[in-house]
């Protein structure tokens, strides 16, 4: 690891410009991975791009496969606490409400980006590791969604086997809309577009609590 000097310089802290040097290789990263380019970057390559002197990639990660994992990480908590955010400020709100909320913060997050939608959805060819990695935080974002469909649809739907399977389904649903979105396969505007996923999720979920119900035994 590099050791840099703890001074300020030119009004930044220290700290202040490795964040900002981390930001530029994160953002190179980001772009190389959007492009299907990963196999073939270099730590030098990356650091030319962000205009960096290769010594400062070291200050902030390891090798390339912790800033791949960073850059998939960074956005994948972009999306959840917005999701999260947004699913609070509508809990009192009726359930179509909190639905449109909680799906415009995501698509959002990820259609003003294209670039976030493509790794964190798509996928990039990269290594099997950043590949488990990708899988790992899907999943982590669909327990999000399992959490949320509790507190909304009650104890029933999480003891029914289709509790195992909803979520996944609306997740890998939605994703594979978006990125179709993104690629200018929905000829929909942004605010139609939300509002179908939307819509989609309240029939799934309704759906599912639904037969849920039928599904628990007489007392």
């Amino acid at each position: 690891m590099v050791s840099t000097t703890n001074r300020a310089y030119g009004g930044q802290s220290a700290d202040a410009r490795r964040q900002q040097r981390r930001a530029r290789l994160l953002d190179a990263a980001t772009d190389a991975m959007a492009r299907n380019e990963w196999r073939g970057v270099t730590v030098e390559k990356l650091c030319t791009a962000a205009n960096l002197n290769k010594r400062y990639f070291y200050e902030s990660f390891t090798d390339l496969d912790v800033l791949s994992a960073a850059v998939v990480d960074d956005i994948a908590e972009g999306v959840r606490s917005v999701t999260v955010a947004a699913a609070d400020a509508a809990a009192d709100e009726p359930l179509e409400v909190q639905a449109l909320a909680s799906v415009a913060a995501a698509v959002r997050t990820l259609v003003d980006d294209p670039r976030r939608a493509r790794i964190l959805l798509g996928g990039v060819a990269a290594s099997p590791e950043l590949h488990a990695h990708r899988t790992t935080v899907m999943h982590r974002l669909t327990e999000v969604l399992i959490d949320h469909g509790r507190t909304v649809h009650g104890v029933e739907l999480e003891k029914d086997p289709l509790a195992k399977v909803a979520p996944a389904f609306i997740v890998g649903g939605t994703a594979d809309a978006i990125l179709e979105f993104v690629d200018g396969g929905v000829d929909l505007s942004l605010d139609e577009f939300i509002a179908q996923l939307a819509t989609l999720w309240l029939i799934t979920g309704n759906g599912a609590a639904q037969v849920a119900r039928t599904r628990i035994p007489p007392v």
